[in-house]
């Protein structure tokens, strides 16, 4: 139980840590944007290190098919890099507090 409460604590304090440049920003800041943007980061390096993983994971079981897992995972990797970006720049756009 203790670790579940240090581990909310913890993704607390990473949440507010992202939402700094936020605070510094004119016109009252971007908050639900900067813990968006923030949010979105951390689903793309998840989804990046599980690709990764089971990249390595193919290559060993075969390794004759290394150049193709690759390739693969090299293709993934940039769509989840492009989606990742995108979804930044929207988060990047919200602002709710403007009229």
């Amino acid at each position: 139980m203790m670790n579940l409460i240090r581990l909310g604590m913890m993704f607390c304090g990473f949440m507010l840590l992202m939402a700094v440049p936020a605070f510094a920003a004119e016109g009252g800041g971007n908050i639900p944007g900067a813990i968006g943007a923030g949010l979105v980061v951390i689903g793309a390096g998840l989804g990046i290190g599980f690709l990764g993983k089971g990249a390595v994971e193919s290559i060993a079981r075969q390794p004759d098919q290394a150049t193709v897992i690759q390739v693969a995972m090299i293709i993934a990797a940039a769509l989840i890099e492009g989606l990742a970006f995108y979804a930044v720049f929207v988060c990047s756009q919200q602002n709710p507090f403007a009229s």
